[in-house]
């Protein structure tokens, strides 16, 4: 088996791509398919003895559709859509539609020239140009329809095309029965039923398209964390190239300040470095001789030399963009209930119309009277009503939990949230505030600990260090004012060496001490630090101990709470982190996590999440580029209104007020709307159930018929009951 990843031209929404994989699926020598809607290409595995590229090609021209070549994965020029113009022009033509055909209904005045009764065939024509309009811009959705059903894939755009082109046809017939004197017959035009559902479709596809392309945009920028140039040496000389000019094995120097353009192992220099948008760790690493870089890494301190081992596609971040798109095309999708049910519903509404025709016409002999039943059929039948109720229900929902601060970007979250079985957190920024920040203070002297704080932050207040950075905003937080430094050097690995007047400071890590030379009376103080997951700086003035500052990152203040809400669920709660063991402990044990998975990469969070899956719907919160992957992985990604782009755009609720209570809020909405929907779609095949039969003429010995205008008057309050429900969840 080989497989291929082609970008695919032509696919505008949902029913695109799932018509395109169910088609493609169905074809011999091909083992599986994953269509991706959100990057527009297939992931396609096949057998090559088989099949090849140009066969596989071909089999996407059939199914409608273009066939780009291999995609690359590359970030593309963004182009101006045309959508939102079409968009404003159907709205207008449609309003223009609706006020011709309907002002009198409504009490509105109508225009002369356009009356229905006064002037039968200029109102007739008039809704015929306009909705023959209206049909041209929405024809996407026309042959979305029909290529479904030619594959045998009906949905929910097979039967808006055979209910819009029903009402368009026969309102066709009607106005050549006007054009030829029976002006009655503009009591039977439904012109404006097909212009108006093209264009709540059109709405709706317009709303998919600009997530899709939001999503799109954000998995392309991820490919720009890692700079533009890169310093290298060539012929014992530095220059300045582009990172496509960087070949495996150059040497590439890195300065304070700067990101590491590809993965390497340095081989000279010691500095500390940022991964957290690959490891999720708060606190920078320590790097030195032998060890990894890994692209789009800060470099804080120390000048380093790495040798380029991984370039382009084989960088870790390619691989993360990889990783998503991937998961996003193997995330088992959740099939709608209306567009199952019109797999069969389709074919079975076309042959009932078909055979009521043929019946009526032989007994009657009158093609009016066959031609009016099997409008009547389609129209009744239109499942307008099963359409919306599923959607309008999730529609309310998703309004009702925007204004609790819940995002709800996908229908599935909004299904399967009661149904979890599992929710994973991410540690640093999800369950803590993901800030360092002084948690304790000994002062070993006569110095007043703000005059000690003062003469910190003045010395760090040089560094670009995390750490540095914390001390410094405490400072500032608690109004001290900094001193002039007389000397500054910063020591990578170790800490900072200053002078302030007279007297000289070391601040940095034991190993500084021992360097130094000075003897440590309080290691004990310096374990409990530790043991409570902080980074430890000890402060020493003029070769003597005066002070033990510990560092670390706080939890959020209703972080336990709502764990032990979930507990109350029966929901497992997991800690999955790329922080290290003992400080994800530390923080699980303070807010009442049992199962912690610590030290683990982007790539292994995933595998984490899909073991996790194995009993039962899967929840990941998280809020960091490390955690894109894992929340596509997740059933439902969840992640706070203050993560990265890229964690936003791959999680389907984000949590606008940052408070991960709502989770709570979410499951219970969740619940109710999935109640709601079963009342919906129960009161859509009754309406179904009683209504056909009618349609079909069964009960006309008994005096009972309906007309296509009697039918359209039913869909509506069909459709109307399923409204009214809806809107109960308000």
């Amino acid at each position: 088996m080989k497989k291929i990843l082609l970008k695919i031209g032509g696919m505008t929404c949902s029913a695109c791509s799932s018509g395109l994989e169910k088609y493609l699926n169905k074809q011999e020598g091909i083992n599986q398919v994953s269509v991706n809607l959100v990057m527009n290409n297939a992931n396609i595995e096949y057998d090559e003895q088989k099949l090849n590229l140009q066969t596989i090609e071909k089999f996407i021209q059939k199914a409608g559709f273009e066939s780009l070549g291999i995609d690359k994965l590359e970030k593309e020029e963004r182009k101006k859509s045309k959508e939102k113009y079409k968009l404003i022009i159907i709205t207008f033509i449609s309003i223009l539609i609706l006020y011709i055909s309907m002002a009198q209904m409504v009490g509105l005045p109508s225009i002369p020239y356009f009356d229905m009764m006064t002037n039968s065939i200029n109102y007739a024509i008039s809704l015929f140009i306009l909705t023959t309009i209206v049909l041209i811009m929405g024809i996407n959705i026309i042959k979305n329809g029909y290529k479904n059903l030619i594959h045998k894939t009906p949905n929910m755009d097979t039967l808006v095309m055979i209910g819009v082109l029903s009402s368009y046809i026969y309102s066709i017939f009607g106005t050549i029965m006007i054009l030829k004197g029976n002006s009655q017959y503009a009591h039977h035009l439904y012109f404006e039923s097909s212009a108006i559902v093209i264009f709540f479709i059109k709405i709706g596809k317009y709303i998919e398209g600009k997530n899709k392309d939001k999503t799109k945009e954000a998995l392309q920028e991820l490919m720009t964390i890692t700079p533009n140039h890169a310093t290298i040496i060539r012929n014992e000389k530095e220059i300045v190239v582009t990172l496509d000019e960087i070949q495996k094995g150059d040497i590439v120097v890195c300065k304070p300040g700067e990101k590491i353009a590809v993965d390497g192992t340095i081989i000279e220099g010691i500095t500390h470095i940022n991964e957290s948008f690959i490891t999720g760790e708060s606190v920078p690493v320590k790097r030195e001789k032998e060890q990894k870089v890994i692209a789009g890494s800060i470099n804080y301190e120390g000048t380093i030399k790495y040798r380029a081992e991984k370039i382009g596609k084989e960088s870790t971040v390619s691989e993360i963009v990889r990783l998503v798109v991937e998961a996003t095309n193997t995330k088992a999708p959740i099939a709608k209930v209306a567009d199952k049910i019109s797999e069969y519903f389709v074919p079975v509404i076309i042959v009932i119309s078909i055979i009521s025709f043929l019946i009526w016409f032989i007994i009657s002999k009158n093609i009016a009277f066959a031609i009016n039943i099997f409008v009547t059929i389609l129209v009744v039948a239109c499942p307008c009503s099963l359409g919306l109720a599923t959607p309008l229900a999730i529609v309310i929902a998703s309004g009702k939990a925007s204004r609790k601060g819940i995002l709800i970007k996908t229908s599935e979250a909004l299904e399967n949230s009661h149904k979890l079985k599992t929710i994973v957190f991410d540690k640093t920024g999800t369950l803590t505030n993901g800030e360092l920040t002084i948690s304790k203070i000994y002062n070993y002297s006569d110095i007043e600990e703000k005059e000690i704080i003062k003469k910190v932050a003045s010395i760090e207040n040089k560094s670009e260090h995390p750490i540095a950075r914390a001390i410094v905003n405490y400072a500032k937080k608690q109004n001290i004012n900094f001193q002039e430094i007389a000397e500054f050097k910063a020591i990578p690995g170790y800490g900072v060496y200053s002078k302030i007047e007279e007297n000289e400071y070391l601040i940095g890590n034991k190993k500084l001490l021992e360097e130094n030379k000075i003897e440590i009376d309080n290691e004990k103080d310096e374990t409990m630090l530790e043991l409570d997951g902080n980074s430890i700086l000890w402060i020493v003035e003029n070769k003597k101990i005066i002070a033990l500052i510990g560092v670390k990152d706080t939890i959020k203040e209703n972080a336990r709470k709502i764990i032990q809400q979930l507990k109350n669920k029966k929901i497992e709660v997991v800690m999955l982190t790329g922080d290290n063991q003992k400080t994800a402990e530390v923080i699980a044990e303070q807010i009442g996590i049992e199962k912690v998975i610590a030290n683990v990469l982007p790539k292994q969070k995933a595998e984490e999440i899909k073991r996790l899956k194995q009993n039962g719907l899967v929840a990941m919160c998280g809020d960091g580029i490390n955690d894109s992957v894992s929340l596509v992985t997740a059933d439902i990604g969840i992640s706070i209104s203050s993560a990265t782009d890229i964690a936003i755009d791959s999680s389907s609720v984000v949590l606008m007020n940052n408070n991960l209570e709502s989770i709570n809020s979410l499951i219970d909405i969740s619940k109710k709307t999935i109640g709601n929907i079963k009342q919906n779609l129960f009161w859509a095949f009754f309406y179904n159930v009683c209504m056909i039969p009618i349609a079909c003429g069964v009960f006309v010995g008994l005096g009972v018929t309906m007309n296509p205008m009697f039918a359209a008057f039913a869909m509506t309050i069909s459709s109307l009951t399923v409204v009214l429900n809806a809107l109960r969840l308000k």
